[in-house]
């Protein structure tokens, strides 16, 4: 008995300081697009955050928020140092461009993933799409509109999971603004997830904020969204509200469901 607790305990201590040995990397402002307009030279970039000398990792392609207007690329601190290959992402914002090229400049991104990642320690068969608000909004239409990746000969089925965090799933208010359209004036069309709900799309887990304390209407649209997705007979769609809080602070908490799902889709036990 003394020696197996002994065995066992040189198994811990080899695997704590394995973990204390991974290094991770990040290299930064990588050109994702093939165009020669300027603006997407300035803002098809991304960053890629890795474990050295490891393979076959799982993969999350994180779209950051700002209502398609503003912000940038940021490595999310809730996903560094899990053995995850993380891809930060930039992408032209409105309104100095129309929300197709928005949406083109995602999909380039994934595309990129799909074909590049395995560089850096990671496995395209364990490419997670994911992100916040906008970028939420990005993760759902380009896995559930399959032509933005089609385009570059990309299957969006072979996505491992989307996971967007707060992510309007009608018509974005940023485009419905340029349109001339309220806030409050419920619109889905081409460029709304819920236009695009089917059976064959890749798991779908759905987080929100508290209801009264999220954006207009944020949690009832991916509820609606949700309930879409199971009458056409999708398996593997998930809802959570995140109670007590609000559009911005549920991102701290949702990175745990993020990671949850992950272990789950590729059949890895929960911690």
């Amino acid at each position: 008995m003394i020696k197996r607790i002994c065995f066992l305990l040189s198994l811990l201590i080899c695997g704590v300081l394995y973990a204390q040995d991974i290094t991770y990397r990040t290299v930064k402002d990588l050109s994702y697009s093939s165009s020669k307009d300027p603006y997407a030279t300035e803002r098809c970039k991304l960053d890629v955050y890795y474990p050295e000398n490891k393979t076959g990792c799982p993969v999350v392609v994180w779209f950051h928020g700002g209502g398609l207007t503003q912000g940038n690329k940021s490595i999310p601190g809730r996903l560094k140092k899990n053995g995850m290959v993380v891809i930060a992402v930039n992408y032209r914002l409105l309104p100095k461009v129309a929300i197709s090229e928005c949406l083109d400049d995602a999909a380039a991104s994934v595309a990129w993933a799909f074909r590049e990642v395995e560089k850096y320690g990671g496995d395209k068969n364990k490419i997670f799409i994911s992100g916040h608000s906008a970028g939420g909004y990005l993760t759902a239409m380009v896995g559930l509109d399959k032509r933005w990746l089609k385009k570059y000969d990309i299957d969006a089925d072979s996505i491992a999971g989307l996971i967007p965090f707060s992510g309007q799933v009608i018509s974005h208010f940023s485009y419905r603004k340029m349109n001339g359209i309220d806030n409050l004036q419920p619109t889905v069309d081409e460029f709304a997830p819920l236009f695009h709900v089917r059976k064959d799309a890749p798991p779908l887990v759905l987080i929100t904020g508290d209801r009264e304390l999220e954006l207009f209407g944020r949690y009832e649209e991916n509820a609606y969204m949700w309930r879409m997705m199971k009458l056409v007979g999708h398996k593997e769609t998930y809802l959570y509200e995140i109670g007590g809080h609000g559009h911005g602070p549920m991102g701290d908490p949702a990175f745990y469901i993020l990671k949850q799902h992950v272990k789950r889709i590729l059949g890895e036990p929960e911690k």
